[in-house]
């Protein structure tokens, strides 16, 4: 088993805590996204899981045993942890296959694992070049190659595509994911890209201020929010003043169906509209486009809605070629539920 559970898990720098309270599970070969700002705590949330700093409380256990807690603290090189930093930290004056055997013992640095490791990452003609040789997408998948090279019980990513140009990283995303994946690596993640997360995990926890705000499936944590605080950090969504009767919010958007199960209002109420969920129609509410930003497969306009003596202004996303000029006014809707906070 090589289950990854933290529990309580605390860390200060002086006076100023980084991370507070922080638990979360990670099965055996489960694949968990830490999605968070920068100084949300991620890469000090990885240096604990490594070893290479202490908790000043908390648990670490991986595969039942403890890493970490009040009178325990295994040393990183007894952890069998591989950490894949954000710019590779590859040896320049060692070979491919060097690199990627250099975790190894000594007898085992020119075996088969290296070959093996090599053509699954797609590098086996590689092996004798130095990493100026390759590309930055290439370097990559040595440095995760040489992270996988021991087997480790666990594997660490600290935002290992966040210095690739957009086309590579999509590309060597779902390539590493698939390796992770044929090998049954439990892997952790910390990103701060949305889409990254969102795309590659099993499941996503959001950090932010040291906490765990929810952890949870990708789609359950980008459709079902459990606070305004994960709601606003996830997908530029419309939160909306509303009156709550019953099951229906009055808002800007007109009478909207409430979400079963939507956490019960407060005075001030709020309804969560995705952008993908406000669609032109025949009939709902007049809106001016403000204006549009186009990305070719879909585009973002910024509408402007009168309610209640003034303006609100929404966020819409569409199709690229189905998106209305700035300047012009068309009829919009809901389409769906929404939720309440």
């Amino acid at each position: 088993m090589r289950t990854l559970v933290v529990e309580g898990l605390a860390k200060a720098y002086g006076a100023t805590p980084v991370l507070q309270d922080v638990t979360l599970t990670v099965p055996a070969g489960g694949f968990v996204a830490v999605l968070g700002p920068s100084g949300s705590g991620k890469t000090t949330l990885l240096r604990l899981l490594a070893g290479f700093d202490r908790p000043a409380a908390g648990r670490i256990e991986l595969g039942g045993e403890v890493l970490d807690d009040a009178r325990t603290h295994v040393p990183a090189h007894r952890r069998q942890i591989g950490y894949v930093p954000q710019d590779g930290l590859l040896f320049p004056h060692l070979s491919v296959a060097e690199n990627v055997g250099f975790g190894l013992p000594r007898g085992s640095r020119k075996g088969p694992r290296v070959q093996e490791l090599l053509a699954l990452i797609g590098l086996a003609d590689y092996a004798r070049r130095r990493p100026h040789e390759l590309s930055g997408g290439q370097q990559q998948r040595v440095a995760v190659a040489r992270a996988l090279a021991p087997n480790p019980r666990l594997v660490l990513l600290d935002e290992p595509f966040a210095a690739l140009d957009a086309g590579l990283r999509d590309t060597l995303r779902l390539e590493i994911r698939q390796v992770l994946t044929a090998l049954g690596t439990t892997v952790v993640l910390v990103t701060h890209d949305q889409e990254e997360a969102l795309s590659l995990a099993d499941s996503v926890a959001i950090l932010n201020d040291g906490r765990i705000l929810q952890h949870s499936t990708p789609r359950g944590i980008y459709e079902s929010p459990d606070s305004l605080g994960v709601a606003r950090f996830l997908g530029s969504p419309n939160l909306l003043a509303a009156r709550i009767d019953g099951d229906v919010a009055t808002t800007a958007l007109g009478e909207l169906a409430i979400e079963p199960g939507s956490a019960s209002p407060g005075a001030d109420a709020r309804v969560l509209i995705r952008p993908e969920q406000i669609v032109v129609a025949q009939e709902g509410t007049r809106a001016r486009v403000v204006a549009v930003t186009y990305f070719g497969h879909d585009a973002v306009a910024r509408l402007a809605v009168e309610y209640e003596g003034g303006e609100v202004e929404l966020t819409a996303r569409t199709r690229g070629d189905l998106t209305p000029p700035a300047g012009t006014h068309v009829i919009v809707a809901c389409d769906g539920l929404v939720r309440v906070y």
